[in-house]
């Protein structure tokens, strides 16, 4: 069971738009030091869509090298192509992933019996723990509780990343599959009504640049000091706004930058945030202590 803060790690780029390895591996080992227990590389924050399957494989590799079995790393392998999705899913099984985040197929907008056909092609394909991330504002496609619950019988489909933001998902989730069911919020802004809601954590943008205050947001939850909870929340809240005001992850790296964390380059067609944003991004920053 993969739980607390998880972070969906942007990946730093040179100047000129090539990988920064060296910043990368860097930026891993301190998310561990803050105390991020898990790591979700070439994801969509991660720029995946713009990576070639070479740039995604050294990612990968980077980030199970730089962990060294410290956090759980749980690769991004989807594909709006199965066998595509099949072939990353291999390479991190190999690689020594404990995981692998599969969105559902965007563009292609597959039916429900798609979608199961889809996940139930991977899972049979490669033993390996799968995630299936439902995240419908980027794919236009939402799996329903039903076809996840068909999913869920596989041994190696053990859970969610919801980026629903809709939490009556988690409620009728465990009540179709159960509570064993691995449930990590996608969206940062309801990761604590989330866990309120019978999450288990959640993977996130904000994480990148607050992963200390994120992993004390989900212990002060799991302890019980449910008020240190929501303080945490509403410090975070305003962050969570500008990691958001424009398409991610434009914002967040923008803000790791401003860390110390690589440049603030994300390729084509992402451009580079408007000069109100990086104001925004710099204002929430500071507000919640993050920037002196």
């Amino acid at each position: 069971m993969f739980r607390g803060s998880l972070v969906a790690l942007i990946t730093p780029m040179q100047a000129d738009g090539s990988l920064d390895a060296k910043a990368f591996s860097d930026f891993v080992a301190w998310q561990i030091a803050e105390g991020t227990q898990g790591l979700i590389p070439v994801g969509t924050t991660g720029e995946s869509p713009t990576l070639s399957h070479a740039e995604h494989h050294q990612v990968v590799d980077l980030c199970i090298a730089a962990a060294a079995g410290r956090v759980p790393v749980i690769a991004g392998t989807g594909s709006n192509s199965t066998a595509e999705a099949v072939d990353l899913t291999r390479h991190a099984k190999a690689a020594g992933a404990d995981a692998a985040l599969v969105v559902t197929p965007y563009y292609n907008k597959p039916t429900q019996e798609g979608l199961y056909r889809h996940f139930m092609a991977i899972a049979d394909a490669v033993d390996l723990p799968l995630i299936i991330y439902n995240i419908p504002p980027r794919s236009v496609v939402d799996m329903s509780v039903e076809t996840m619950a068909r999913l869920a019988k596989h041994p190696n489909i053990v859970g969610v990343k919801d980026a629903t933001a809709n939490l009556t998902r988690p409620l009728h989730t465990t009540a179709a599959i159960g509570a064993e069911f691995c449930q990590l919020s996608g969206e940062d802004h309801t990761a604590l009504a989330f866990l309120a809601a019978g999450g288990h954590g959640c993977i996130s943008v904000t994480a990148n640049i607050a992963p200390r205050l994120c992993r004390a947001m989900h212990d002060a939850w799991a302890e019980g000091r449910v008020q240190d909870a929501m303080a945490i929340q509403a410090r975070l809240t305003p962050v969570h706004d500008a990691m958001f005001c424009e398409t991610s992850p434009g914002p967040v790296k923008f803000a790791a930058s401003l860390l110390g964390h690589g440049t603030d380059f994300c390729r084509l067609p992402m451009a580079p945030v408007a000069e109100a944003t990086q104001a925004r991004v710099r204002s929430a920053m500071a507000g919640a202590g993050l920037l002196n």
